[in-house]
């Protein structure tokens, strides 16, 4: 199904863009996360991601042309698809707009110019305001709000644009938030550890002494305005409510303030030092912080003595006296963007797909004794996940109808076979994408494996190596689980779940004796695969890791 794309807002003040240049035409295949264009907005030149797969059917704005935000810019959808409806529609939007401009000798119209022209009077005027309102970009496709891991500025601080002021979590990494501004933080308005919508106001950067309350309040008002028009109506005529708005704004400010390194458990420290400490297996709460406000910088990471700090900690250690016998404790830690967005997908899918669960097990003999010949001559250590992955890739390509998806009003049939691999991190789980997984040799698929997941635990991967996938396998099997079923990975159709290879007794030709067993279990959405279908992949897959030569055909 066609879908429109329209000019994002891409700063707090940009109210049009210009299309600096197309990096697609008409006719080429776009891809979740392919930049189609450059857009040249009041702050800078940047990049317009695709969110959509397909093929870009129309174009709407030409090279150097200017288009406001939320104006249609192109379409995007299925080769050949037919969207003279969809282009109808969006031209047929901005008539009626015109010809009610052109009724205005009508009474009636004149008073409802009137109606609409009474707000404009109470507008807070701004103009004279040398200073910006900074809001929560959106910094991937699945992301509602941020969370402020840290701020690397404070109130007072000057700001040169490309300085990064906070570091912000999102759903799926840590990523730092870059200023536009050019001036003096007057303003934060959200706390470390705290977290904000999409659009939601972080901070105001601008001359020092500008009147950011005011601007603030008209910020306001303006989104308070747009966001529900009728109840704003409301409250105008109710008096009594304008003096709760103004005695609300100035709280935030000294809230800021007080913000400390320790704040709600976190640890003020950059992402080369948080990846420096994890390496060298240290305790990252040890480290005393040299940098801006406490911060813990590579330095720091440096130049630890755990003797030290160990020494420094005994005292405090000695003096904390565990609960009493019986004594009902508990903490409480704010949900992490992460697991916020964990929650919502694999709820809706356990209970928007119908899961069913087909399990086999798996003589693994064969596949002990070709890994051990194979890690004899490869430059990389081959792993059992490996095989599995190489193993469930050629499944996949013998039966297409695992490697699809539900789409509501069609089912989508992947030729190309993308395998998420499920990696536990600290605060959940990532899963990036080994793309054409079928096409590549188990070394290629061994070495790629452990670059994504090392990526996956410092919190490096991009949206290039999370986005795509068609088919998931998680393996518990090292964690020395058996069997367990997992919860479908939208928007695939299948997940594969891996337990561990078990020492058992197996009976072959009648006769007893010892073998190594692997539980698999295939999860499946019952819309798009059916019993016999998932049967027969499990099958072909048993196949090839009972006989793993095969796999490498």
């Amino acid at each position: 199904m066609a879908e429109i794309i329209r000019m994002p807002k891409m700063s707090d003040t940009m109210e049009e863009g210009v299309i600096a240049a197309w990096l697609k035409k008409v006719g080429d295949v776009v891809k979740p996360g392919d930049i189609i264009a450059e857009v040249e907005t009041d702050k800078a030149t940047m990049e317009l991601e695709s969110y959509e797969e397909g093929v870009l059917l129309h174009i709407g704005v030409q090279q150097k042309d200017a288009v406001p935000v939320n104006g249609v810019i192109a379409i995007i959808g299925e080769k050949g698809e037919n969207i003279d409806a969809l282009l109808k529609e969006i031209d047929g939007g901005a008539a009626p707009a015109s010809k009610q401009e052109e009724k205005v000798a009508s009474p009636k119209e004149e008073k409802k110019e009137e109606k609409k022209e009474a707000p404009a009077s109470e507008k807070i005027d701004v103009s004279g305001i040398n200073a910006t309102v900074i809001t929560m970009p959106k910094m991937s496709d699945t992301m509602t709000e941020g969370t402020i891991a840290s701020w690397l500025k404070k109130v007072g601080d000057t700001v040169k644009s490309g300085d990064i002021i906070a570091e912000v979590e999102t759903d799926k990494a840590t990523m730092e938030l870059e200023s536009y501004e050019d001036g003096t933080l007057l303003y934060i308005g959200v706390e470390a550890g705290d977290s904000v919508e999409i659009d939601g106001v972080i901070a105001i950067i601008g001359e020092k002494g500008a009147d950011y309350e005011t601007l603030l309040k008209a910020h306001k008002n303006s989104s308070a305005s747009s966001a529900a028009p009728a109840p704003e109506a409301k409250k105008e005529e109710n008096a009594p409510e304008a003096p709760k708005e103004e005695a609300k704004a100035p709280a935030p400010v000294s809230a800021v303030s007080i913000s400390s390194s320790s704040e709600n458990g976190r640890v003020k420290a950059s992402p080369l030092a948080k990846k420096m400490a994890s390496e060298k297996g240290i305790d990252i709460a040890l480290v005393k912080g040299s940098g801006e406000a406490g911060r813990i910088v590579k330095r720091d990471v440096e130049s630890f003595d755990p003797a030290v700090a160990k020494a420094a900690a005994a005292p405090t250690a000695m003096a904390t006296s565990a609960p009493a016998v019986g004594q009902e404790s508990y903490r409480e830690e704010k949900v992490s963007q992460m697991r916020k967005v964990i929650a919502k997908r694999l709820a809706e899918s356990k209970f928007t797909a119908p899961h069913f669960y087909l399990t086999m097990e798996i003589n693994m003999d064969k596949a002990i004794e070709a890994r051990a010949s194979m890690n004899e001559i490869s430059p990389v250590k081959i792993s059992f996940n490996d095989m599995v992955i190489k193993a469930a890739a050629a499944a996949l390509r013998q039966h297409p109808k695992v490697n699809s998806s539900w789409l509501g009003d069609k089912i989508r049939y992947n030729d190309h076979i993308h395998i998420g691999m499920a990696v536990a991190v600290e605060e959940g789980l990532l899963v990036p994408v080994i793309r054409f997984a079928d096409s590549k040799s188990l070394s290629q698929i061994s070495n790629e494996a452990k670059t994504l997941g090392g990526k996956a635990k410092n919190k490096e991967l991009q949206p290039k190596d999370w986005e795509g996938n068609t088919f998931t396998i998680s393996n518990l099997g090292m964690f020395g689980i058996d069997e367990f079923t997992a919860i479908i990975n939208p928007p695939d159709a299948c997940i594969l779940a891996v337990g561990g290879i078990k020492e058992t007794v197996i009976v072959k030709n009648g006769q007893m004796k010892i073998g190594n067993v692997m539980k698999v279990t295939l999860s499946c959405d019952h819309r798009v695969v059916d019993g016999a279908v998932g049967s027969a992949f499990l099958q072909t897959l048993k196949g090839l890791l009972e006989d793993p030569v095969r796999i490498l055909i």
